[in-house]
């Protein structure tokens, strides 16, 4: 990955395959590292507004999620060792505990899918966050409360045969890696003036 090198691991080779190995299975205690890694996340005021549901393959929560999955992610997301449903707290629970302000459990919530994601990577395995679902009917079927927001899934398994995958999906998984420019998104004395 060009800029690349002097990022830590597993920064650098992190990636978003498409392609699962539909036979890896994760092992329970892998799945608890990766909540572990979600749970120690920093979050505003230490509120940890996330919420993660973990979709096993034969689960009920996997099923919930397979039955609404969109077009294009209902033949690779399946293909996943395990997804983690991500949701966050955007309001008072029954007993008035939550947030005052959901947009700090938003961005909490990203720094914990990044922690999950990162550690993913740091234990051989490979994650693919994605949005192509009926939230509103996912939340439903796995009985999430109103004040907590199915935002996200994360999909976690190891790379598979790229013979399971359709050209499209093939396409996607050797396409260049690319980023904009640091002078696109970094700014210095002014907003829009390049930092660098």
């Amino acid at each position: 990955m060009p800029d690349a090198e002097p990022l830590a691991e597993p920064l650098r080779s992190r990636w978003s395959p498409m392609v699962f190995d539909p036979g890896h299975e994760v092992t329970d205690e892998e799945v608890a590292t990766l909540l572990q890694a979600a749970r120690w996340s920093p979050s505003w005021g230490n509120t940890q507004p996330w919420r993660l549901g973990v979709a096993k393959r034969g689960n009920g929560a996997h099923r919930a999620l397979v039955a609404h999955l969109t077009r294009g992610n209902s033949r690779w997301v399946p293909r996943a060792s395990v997804v983690f449903l991500a949701g966050t707290q955007v309001a008072k629970d029954e007993e008035g505990n939550g947030p005052d302000e959901p947009t700090y459990s938003y961005y909490d919530l990203g720094q914990a899918a990044a922690h999950l994601t990162l550690q993913a990577r740091a234990m051989g395995l490979h994650a693919h966050q994605f949005a192509g679902f009926d939230h509103e009917a996912v939340a439903a079927e796995v009985g999430l409360p109103p004040y907590v927001r199915l935002v996200s899934g994360i999909a976690v398994g190891v790379p598979g045969d790229p013979g399971l995958a359709d050209e499209r999906e093939r396409a996607k998984e050797d396409r260049e890696r690319v980023r904009r420019p640091l002078a696109d998104i970094a700014y210095g004395d002014a907003w829009g003036v390049p930092w660098c």
